[in-house]
C-alpha cells in the first residue's frame, strides 16, 4: 500500500478492514513498514479465540507480557507457534 503512494490514513483504513486490525494497530504497522527499506508482508487476519487457564497462569502471562512490552495475545501467538513448530519437528 505504501508503495502505491496512497496516504497513511487511507492505507491504515484499508489495512484495518482487510486484516482485522484495529485502526491504531494498522497505523503502528504502517509506521514500522515505512521506516524499513523493504516492505513487510501484510499481517494475516486474526480471529478471536477464547480459552480457559488457571488464574495463576493467566497472571504469569500478563506479567511476562507487560515486562516484554508485548500484548498477552502476542505472547500467546508466539508460544503456540513455537509449540506447534516443535511438535511438527518431533513427529
Amino acid at each position: 500500500m505504501l508503495a502505491k503512494k496512497i496516504g497513511m490514513a487511507e492505507a491504515a483504513l484499508v489495512l484495518s478492514r482487510e486484516s482485522g486490525l484495529s485502526l491504531r494497530q494498522a497505523y503502528r504497522y504502517l509506521e514500522v513498514a515505512k521506516s524499513r527499506e523493504r516492505l513487510l508482508p501484510a499481517p494475516q487476519p486474526s480471529v478471536t479465540l477464547s480459552l480457559k487457564m488457571p488464574a495463576d497462569l493467566a497472571q504469569k502471562l500478563q506479567t511476562h507480557a507487560t515486562a516484554s512490552r508485548l500484548s498477552a495475545s502476542e505472547v500467546m501467538r508466539r508460544a503456540v507457534a513455537a509449540y506447534l513448530a516443535s511438535v511438527r519437528e518431533d513427529g
